[in-house]
């Protein structure tokens, strides 16, 4: 009988123990501080929304790699050494200053991307092949990769075969490639080589300086645009979160007033948000549907610093 006791108090100390280790470790995670409320919006935020290409079995993307947490040691910024594969994990072909040139479209390493004049426009083919695609490598493909595009609408990508049978991304229906000689985010040493590469821009077309516009208004939603479930804000213009202090939060929009502590310069919404200048639904407001490569040019000079489900 003793024994039995002595089993018994035994096993309930053990849980005893148990119990006091889950409430102390309880008690340690519920002092913790509270997340900021853009690390608490990123978290509660839905997964961005993607699409896979019928054509390439390409996942486009919202947002950039980085707000998208994209493996840093794969993609656009795998070592030189890396396999096809690592290198096709993912892509970013997003509007940036090139050199001077604005907008302009980088990689995910903020390399200058370029276009060959010598391709037909939509013609479905790549004229720079061997030797020439050492010089200027193509931006591939294949499927599975994970293509994310701030800045450039949906409709202005699309995907050709190549004569080694890989996929290559086109934008406004022109083939896109990198030049070997530029080194680093900003290089532009490929512009005008023989007069037949050129910096590419959004929409397919050489990339220019940056001319003074006056303050534009936001084109309205098109009939039928949903409103936004999800959009990332990025605290630099051209979806900038990579440089400097620079940093891109991914928020769920709901239909509440939300604030944001400081101002936000461009954004990529997955559908209909809209934006104030000032906390608390005040000040200067727009509806926006599509991506927003710098709000100042909306007259939003401080950037977002609240918002609301349209």
């Amino acid at each position: 009988m003793r024994r039995k006791q002595v089993g018994l108090v035994a096993a309930l100390f053990a849980v005893g123990v148990v119990a006091l280790t889950a409430c102390g470790q309880g008690a340690a995670q519920s002092g913790s501080p509270a997340p900021s409320q853009e690390q608490a919006q990123e978290q509660n935020a839905p997964d961005a929304s993607a699409e896979t290409d019928p054509q390439s079995g390409v996942d486009l993307v919202r947002g950039s790699a980085n707000s998208n947490k994209a493996d840093r040691n794969t993609g656009d910024r795998a070592p030189a050494t890396a396999s096809p594969e690592v290198k096709q994990k993912w892509v970013e072909l997003r509007v940036a200053n090139a050199g001077g040139l604005e907008p302009a479209v980088v990689n995910g390493k903020g390399l200058s991307v370029y276009w060959f004049s010598d391709d037909p426009v939509n013609g479905g083919v790549s004229n720079c092949n061997g030797d020439c695609a050492k010089t200027w490598p193509p931006v591939t493909v294949a499927k599975g990769t994970r293509l994310f595009f701030p800045g450039i609408k949906r409709e202005n990508i699309g995907f050709v075969k190549r004569q080694d049978g890989a996929t290559q991304v086109t934008i406004g229906g022109r083939p896109v490639y990198l030049f070997s000689k530029d080194e680093k985010a900003g290089d532009i040493k490929g512009q005008n080589v023989g007069d037949k590469w050129f910096v590419i821009n959004p929409e397919g077309k050489r990339a220019v300086a940056p001319a003074e516009a006056p303050v534009a208004q936001p084109a309205p939603p098109a009939p039928g645009t949903k409103p936004a479930n999800a959009v990332t804000f990025f605290s630099g213009k051209n979806f900038d979160d990579f440089s400097g202090d620079n940093f891109a939060t991914r928020v769920k929009v709901e239909a509440k007033c939300a604030d944001f502590r400081s101002g936000f310069k461009s954004l990529s919404p997955d559908g209909a948000v809209k934006i104030w200048s000032e906390p608390g639904c005040k000040g200067k407001s727009a509806v926006v549907s599509e991506d927003v490569v710098d709000t100042a040019a909306l007259g939003f000079p401080d950037g977002v610093k609240s918002y609301i489900r349209a």
